[in-house]
C-alpha cells in the first residue's frame, strides 16, 4: 500500500483539510513536513510518540521530516486541552529542555544527511518585533474564528489570557516560515491541534499573492479503554517518560509488555513501525498474546533506548517472569527472535553438579532435584511429561533423558521449569 494509505490502515488519520490532494502529494512528490512539541518537560512520555511513529513513516517512505521543538511557544504553553494555563518557565529552563527533546527525538528520526531537519522557533521569534508581528500577521486572523476554536472556546468560561489567546498566533507563524524557509508543505499533530493547525494554512496562503497548497492532518488520541486514561500513563497513573532516569528501561519494557489485551494490535501497528502491517494482525492472531506483547515491548523499547537495552530488559523480564516463546515457534520479522534467552544464566541462581554424577550419564529428573526446584524425582518426571522443563529453551518431554559433559556447553546450561523457575546449571 502507499503510504497515505498505510498512515490510514495503522489508524494515523483522525482529520485532514483535503483527504485526497494529501494522498496525491503523499504519493507523488517527496514532501517536507513539520510536527511541533513544545518543552515544557526535559523529556517526552509515551502519549508524545504517535506522531513521533507517524514521522518515521513518512520519512521511511521518502519524505522530509522537520521536527519543531518549540523554545518560544514553550515559554507560553498551549492551551489545547488545559482547563488551567500551564506553570511558566524560566527562558534557562525552556532552553536546556530544548536540548533534552531535540536528543531524544534524533532516536526515532534519521538525521544523517539532510535527511531531517530540527528546528527551534526561538530562533525565529527571538528577534521578531511585536509591531511588525501584529501588523503583518495578527492582521490576518479573525478574532471571531480564533474564539470559536475548541481550545479557546472551552476556556473562556474559566479565563484565557491573552497570551495564551497568543498561541494559535505564532503556531500559524512557525508553518509560514518553514513554509518559506524549507517549503513545508504538511504539518502534524494530536487531534487537539486541529484549529491552531489550520488557522497555519490559512495563513500561509494568506501571505502569499500566488496560491500556496499546504496541508494539515491530526492523529487521532489513543485511549486506555481499560483505565479511559489517554494512553502513556502506567498503572499508577504516572507518566511513563522515555528519560531512563525518569522511568526505568526495564519499566518501560513492563508498561508496553502490561498493555491490554484488547489493545496490543492497535499498539503494534501504532508503535512497532519497523514490523510489515500485516505483521501485528498475524502476531495477535497466533493464540499466543503475550508474544505478541513482547515483541511490542522489545520494539518500543528498541525505538526509545536502543537494541541492546531492549534485549536486556526482555531477557530480565523473561528470566523474572518467564517467556512467551522461548522456542521461537511465532515468525517475526523482529529481532528479537535472534536473542537467546539462555543468556538469562548470568544473572541466575547457580547450581554447581559434580562432574562424577554425570560420568555415567545424569537423568533429567535427578537433575531437577539437585538444583533445588524438586523435592522428588518423581515431582521432576510430572514436571517433564507435562512440558514445563527446559534445556537452553529446548523443551524436553522424555522423562528418561539423560544428560552428558557434552550438554555443558563453555561447562553450563540453563534449566528453566515452568515460567518462572530457571538455574544456570555449571559442571564442576
Amino acid at each position: 500500500m502507499n503510504i497515505y494509505q498505510e498512515l490510514k490502515e495503522r489508524g494515523f488519520i483522525y482529520q485532514e483539510t483535503d483527504s485526497a490532494a494529501i494522498e496525491r502529494k503523499l504519493t507523488s512528490e517527496k514532501v517536507v513536513f513539520y510536527c511541533g512539541f513544545d518543552p515544557t518537560g526535559n523529556s517526552l512520555h509515551v502519549g508524545h510518540l504517535l506522531p513521533v511513529m507517524a514521522m518515521r513513516l513518512l520519512q521511511k517512505a521518502g519524505h522530509v521530516p522537520v521536527a519543531l521543538v518549540g523554545g518560544a511557544t514553550g515559554q507560553i504553553g498551549d492551551p489545547s486541552g488545559r482547563s488551567t494555563a500551564r506553570n511558566m518557565l524560566t527562558k534557562e529552563t525552556v532552553a536546556a529542555n530544548v536540548k533534552c527533546l531535540q536528543s531524544q527525538l534524533a532516536r526515532f528520526i534519521k538525521v544523517e544527511n539532510g535527511a531531517a531537519h530540527f528546528a527551534n522557533n526561538n530562533d525565529w521569534f527571538g528577534n521578531l518585533m511585536l509591531l511588525d508581528f501584529l501588523r503583518d500577521i495578527g492582521s490576518k486572523f479573525s478574532v471571531n474564528r480564533m474564539l470559536a476554536q475548541k481550545s479557546v472556546e472551552s476556556r473562556l468560561e474559566n479565563g484565557l489570557s491573552f497570551l495564551e489567546f497568543s498561541y494559535s498566533l505564532l503556531q500559524g507563524y512557525d508553518f509560514y516560515h518553514l513554509n518559506k524557509e524549507l517549503n513545508c508543505t504538511l504539518e502534524i499533530g494530536g487531534q487537539d491541534q486541529w484549529g491552531n493547525m489550520v488557522a497555519g494554512t490559512e495563513l500561509v496562503r494568506r501571505m502569499y499573492e500566488e496560491e500556496r497548497e499546504v496541508h494539515c492532518l491530526t492523529i487521532p488520541l489513543l485511549m486506555n479503554p481499560a483505565t479511559g486514561q489517554k494512553f502513556g500513563k502506567s498503572v499508577g497513573g504516572t507518566s511513563v517518560w522515555l528519560d531512563p532516569e525518569r522511568t526505568t528501561v526495564f519499566d518501560y519494557y513492563q508498561f508496553w509488555r502490561n498493555s491490554d489485551d484488547n489493545m496490543v494490535e492497535d499498539l503494534l501497528k501504532k508503535f512497532a513501525t519497523d514490523l510489515p502491517f500485516s505483521e501485528a494482525v498475524a502476531l495477535v492472531n497466533s493464540g499466543n498474546i503475550n508474544r505478541a506483547k513482547e515483541i511490542l515491548a522489545y520494539e518500543a523499547t528498541k525505538l526509545a533506548h536502543g537494541e541492546a537495552a531492549a534485549a536486556q530488559a526482555y531477557i530480565a523480564a523473561g528470566s523474572k517472569f518467564g517467556f512467551a516463546d522461548p522456542e521461537n515457534k511465532i515468525p517475526t520479522t523482529s529481532t528479537i527472535a535472534a536473542i537467546s534467552t539462555s543468556s538469562v544464566a548470568a544473572d541466575l541462581p547457580e547450581t554447581a553438579v559434580p562432574a562424577d554424577e554425570i560420568a555415567n550419564g545424569l537423568q533429567l529428573p535427578r537433575l531437577l532435584v539437585l538444583s533445588g526446584i524438586c523435592k522428588s524425582t518423581s515431582d521432576g518426571r510430572r514436571l517433564i511429561q507435562g512440558g514445563a522443563v527446559s534445556l537452553n529453551d529446548v523443551k524436553i518431554t522424555d522423562v528418561a533423558h539423560t544428560l552428558t559433559a557434552t550438554d555443558f556447553s563453555e561447562g553450563a546450561l540453563t534449566l528453566r521449569a515452568g515460567k518462572k523457575n530457571f538455574r544456570k546449571v555449571v559442571l564442576k
